[in-house]
């Protein structure tokens, strides 16, 4: 099942996947929830901790062991990734190359796709899980007709326990390859050297999201 990115829209979808089939959105607009997916939380919209801690692998072990989501821009593997400046919602400026020492997780994502709202709970996870010092996470959501500023803003003020920056985006003002990206959820991990480790399409478990961060190269 893949959805459009042409348009955008807010509703709430619970998202059942079936074993082997990579979860994305593609270019078709749907519905999308006004909330996040309470499949790791609580009633009261707190998040229960995961407590599965992947082995260290490598990225090799991790694409061969994956399920439910795919590698992307694997010809940008191993290259400087390329740098950018965004505002988060908050009005904060973030350039990814002042990020260099650490890891870096882009995640592109809208507020329309059910795969990619399905996600979020993951990555608040991996936030609560691996600290700042060590990984940054930035929530980059591209500006359509139907998922404009004022709509990622709606959604995020609705579901405050993302704990991690989320920016509304031109995609025009994006440099290669994040300009090429057609299937969401779509994630960038980008190693401590500044260098593309791995790119993804479809929603990402937490136990592999965490191990990608974990893994050699």
């Amino acid at each position: 099942m893949t959805y459009s990115r042409t348009k955008f829209g807010i509703g709430l979808v619970v998202v059942v996947l079936a074993v082997g089939i990579i979860a994305i959105c593609k270019k078709e607009p749907q519905s999308a929830p006004a909330n996040v997916p309470n499949q790791t939380a609580e009633p009261n919209n707190t998040v229960k901790p995961v407590v599965i801690t992947p082995s260290k692998l490598t990225i090799s072990n991790i694409i061969d062991s994956r399920r439910g989501w795919g590698p992307a821009f694997t010809n940008w593997y191993g290259k400087e990734a390329p740098d950018f400046t965004v505002t988060d919602l908050n009005s904060k400026k973030h350039t990814l190359s002042e990020y260099k020492g650490k890891n870096v997780m882009l995640t592109f994502w809208a507020t329309w796709c059910p795969p990619c709202i399905a996600e979020i709970p993951s990555i608040i996870e991996l936030r609560k899980q691996i600290s700042e010092d060590k990984l940054i996470i930035l929530g980059i959501s591209c500006i359509d007709p139907r998922n404009t500023t004022e709509a990622v803003r709606k959604f995020v003020t609705k579901n405050p326990v993302i704990n991690y920056p989320v920016t509304s985006t031109d995609s025009a003002t994006m440099p290669r390859p994040y300009n090429f990206i057609n299937s969401i959820p779509c994630s960038f991990f980008i190693a401590p050297d500044g260098k593309i480790k791995l790119a993804t399409e479809g929603m990402i478990p937490f136990p592999q999201m965490k191990a990608i961060i974990e893994a050699e190269q």
